[in-house]
């Protein structure tokens, strides 16, 4: 095969594309990947999951210490704490290199061959590289189309990353504003809100829903706004964006009550807008190629994760499913594996969704409101961390574990938790719901004590038969 020739050539270095390269450089295959930033590791590595998490667990560690009811009563007292933010964002920063060279090296010592550039599919067979102009063009049997996501900007809204930013500008903030207010109460949006609460801002969360985080399990999302709630966010749900303006270093919204349909004025340092994640596929050429997409934007697949146009596949972010970096990596492989003539599979009912607050919330499978609407009959059990020994031991008693039960067959149908490293505890159930288990198969297992997963033994117990400490 000549210098140009691929036997796969993936666009999108992100946790999708670059496990989808190095899995299938590891099954034999030439592989090129093609990455527009000139760093690997896509939003996920360089502006997502990994910096963020970065700073919620730096803002955490930061509140432990100033607040008055945090380690003082453990009889820790702690003087002159201070904040250098420059600091914060520059460990976050190093953070990041660390992890983009890992794939560097990764795809060093796999064979996988880097290109820095815009792509853009030719043919089934043909991909265009233009870096800064200059152009050069390979040759593919296979191509995967791996290139994540890009923030919604609402319309008639003039993004600066500075006043009025993305979740890539909240982790760059130059100082920790006095009022942030943040437009979406998803994911994206309670994190970074929380990370800046925690920093000093007064932060405020508008939502156009009349409650957080939707599509989530009901009972979870009431219960965790009002931990929030008690940690110091507010809320406006049932509220819409109508207007936004920088006036005099200010930001000037103007926003609408929908239920009652009047208007008011707030204003902030700097506002968040947080309204989800759109298809990252401009430039590609699809319109060009006839390649389908629906009205949103998203590509359309087959069960094999093959598009409309022969050798093109797509993964990650630019199809349906959760948009999260770990089902992303989860269809690389099924893809890769199904390009290589195995059976590759992802079952996105198994695909866990974390939020990296404190306390965490973890979720994977149904909600309670999936189930009624799907005429499902089933069997609940709820166990608070208030009842947990180990949760009392190291002061994070909000909380609580749930699980919901096939009533005929026990077999566990989704499970939801509020609590410390929730989006650990949970992989117990993970695997559990992987291999068909029910309720009381997790409930006599025998538990670790103290630890906070017997919350889950119990939680269990409670859906089949009944809890034992509460």
């Amino acid at each position: 095969m000549s210098q140009n020739k691929y036997d796969l050539v993936v666009i999108g270095s992100g946790p999708g594309g670059y496990v989808a390269s190095i899995v299938a450089a590891q099954k034999g295959m030439k592989v090129a990947s093609i990455e527009k930033r000139e760093s690997l590791g896509g939003t996920c590595l360089n502006v997502g999951c990994i910096p963020s998490k970065a700073m919620l667990h730096a803002s955490e560690q930061y509140e432990n210490s100033v607040k008055v009811n945090g380690n003082e009563d453990w009889g820790i007292k702690c003087k002159e704490v201070t904040l250098d933010l420059d600091k914060l964002i520059k460990k976050k920063s190093g953070i990041v290199e660390e992890l983009t060279k890992g794939i560097d090296y990764l795809f060093n010592k796999n064979k996988v061959k880097k290109y820095l550039g815009a792509a853009k599919i030719i043919s089934s067979n043909e991909v265009e590289i233009n870096n800064n102009g200059k152009i050069e063009k390979i040759h593919a049997e296979k191509i995967i189309i791996a290139t994540g996501s890009t923030p919604t900007i609402l319309p008639n809204i003039d993004i600066d990353e500075t006043h009025i930013v993305t979740s890539t500008g909240a982790l760059d903030l130059k100082k920790v504003p006095k009022k942030l207010i943040v437009i979406g109460a998803g994911v994206i949006g309670l994190e970074m809100g929380t990370v800046w609460r925690r920093l000093g801002s007064e932060v405020e969360v508008i939502e156009f829903l009349p409650r957080i985080l939707p599509g989530m399990d009901n009972e979870v999302a009431d219960k965790f706004m009002k931990i929030l709630q008690k940690q110091g966010l507010k809320f406006k749900l049932s509220h819409s964006l109508e207007s936004v303006k920088k006036v005099d270093g200010k930001v000037m919204l103007s926003i609408k009550d929908t239920n009652t349909n009047s208007l008011k004025q707030i204003d902030a340092d700097v506002v968040l807008i947080a309204v989800g994640r759109k298809p990252n596929t401009s430039g590609l050429g699809l319109a060009e190629l006839g390649l389908a997409t629906d009205k949103h934007g998203f590509i359309e697949i087959n069960n094999k994760f093959e598009t409309s146009i022969k050798n093109i596949y797509a993964i990650g972010d630019v199809i349906k499913g959760p948009m999260l970096a770990h089902k992303a990596e989860e269809d690389g492989v099924a893809a890769v594996e199904i390009i290589n003539g195995e059976a590759g599979h992802v079952d996105y009912n198994l695909v866990p969704g974390i939020i990296y607050t404190a306390p965490e919330v973890a979720v994977i499978g149904k909600t309670e409101e999936e189930l009624k609407n799907d005429g499902i009959s089933y069997n609940k059990g709820v166990f608070p961390l208030t009842a947990n020994s180990r949760a009392k031991a190291i002061g994070h008693t909000d909380g609580m574990v749930k699980i919901l039960a096939d009533k005929s067959t026990d077999k566990i149908l989704g499970a939801h938790m509020i609590g410390h490293e929730a989006g650990t505890v949970i992989h117990e159930l993970s695997i559990a719901m992987g291999f068909g288990a029910s309720s009381e198969d997790v409930a006599r297992i025998c538990h670790g004590h103290p630890t906070v997963n017997e919350a889950i033994k119990e939680a269990a117990l409670a859906t089949y038969s009944k809890a034992i400490h509460s």
